[in-house]
């Protein structure tokens, strides 16, 4: 096998034949398995990591090769000795980064997947649901700033076809000969055939504070008409089914819920604190998808939700991880 000298130029050190500068440039889709801090026990977790840094005008590449090498160095040397929140360990790697590659700013995002227990509604079996855990940082020589997240699955029951079917049932009970009082009532107690959606539901929190990965979920989990599991047994199927029907909601509805909760909830939230709600619920009765998504500062949300007015300014994250 022939060697390289270590004469060879640099060619990613020099100067590209166009002179622009990159917002990101790096690797993704990197499959590791890590060790993650969760309920005070370690856990392994398998994880995707995507790794970027910012790229000058003046440098034609980065040492891509590189990366994965500098991923185990900063698993083993944190990962190796505790175990950590999966945002802190996405820190710790784009910290290394920064100092390893000599880049002005780096940005890491960890995927893992999160093994959580849970009781089914009614014959209380226990379960295990997998939900995709989310720990991004972006740091620089002056400072960190990381996000955790979490995507969670549900059901969401379409609330306009659900009224569709209201109307037509009424229609047909007044026929039937029903007096008005009555068809309300009756409407009003069994719950109405409509069109459901499989969501995902995606929370992010950006802050210094802990939050509980758990706490997240629920808060994504109850911002649907009802929360989906791998196992269940009819009493169970009866309770989802009537549940996600008594309470319909629209995308839309899942994200303005999410970020009430969360706000509502994680009060200890500073106003420069970061959060985004996302919400894709995958139809049924159409062949496309439909999505909603808001984001901001705590203060932006908080000021809008407390006053009425529309916020001026909606900070993306990568605005908030620009800093």
């Amino acid at each position: 096998m022939t060697e390289i000298s270590s004469a060879t130029p640099d060619l990613q050190a020099s100067s590209p034949e166009v002179r622009l500068s990159l917002t990101r440039a790096g690797v993704t889709g990197v499959q590791k398995a890590i060790r993650v801090s969760h309920e005070g026990h370690s856990t392994m977790m398998a994880a995707q990591i995507e790794c970027t840094v910012d790229l000058s005008r003046e440098q034609k590449g980065v040492h891509m090769s590189r990366f994965p090498e500098l991923f185990e160095e900063a698993i083993e040397a944190v990962v190796g000795t505790e175990a950590l929140h999966v945002e802190a360990l996405a820190e710790d790697i784009a910290r290394h980064i920064v100092g390893r590659q000599s880049a002005l700013r780096a940005e890491a995002r960890i995927t893992a997947q999160w093994p959580v227990r849970r009781t089914t509604p009614v014959s209380k079996l226990s379960t295990q649901e997998l939900v995709s855990l989310v720990g991004i940082a972006a740091a620089t020589a002056d400072g960190v700033r990381r996000v955790v997240g979490v995507e969670a699955t549900g059901i969401n029951a379409c609330p306009c076809a659900q009224g569709l079917v209201r109307s037509s049932a009424s229609e047909r009970l007044l026929e039937a000969g029903f007096e008005d009082g009555d068809v309300e009532r009756i409407l009003d107690l069994v719950p109405l055939a409509t069109h459901n959606q499989r969501g995902l539901a995606t929370l992010y929190v950006g802050t210094e504070h802990d939050i509980g990965a758990e706490l997240l979920v629920g808060i994504a989990e109850g911002s649907m008409s009802a929360p989906i599991y791998d196992l269940l047994k009819r009493p169970d199927e009866l309770f989802v089914v009537e549940h996600a029907h008594l309470q319909p909601r629209f995308v839309e509805d899942s994200v303005r819920y999410s970020l009430r909760d969360a706000l509502g909830t994680l009060t200890d939230l500073d106003d420069d604190d970061f959060l985004l709600a996302r919400q894709v619920n995958f139809e049924t009765i159409h062949r496309h998808d439909v999505v909603a998504e808001r984001f901001g500062t705590v203060g932006e949300l908080r000021s809008e939700l407390q006053t009425g007015v529309p916020s001026d300014r909606q900070t993306t994250l990568a605005a908030w991880l620009g800093f």
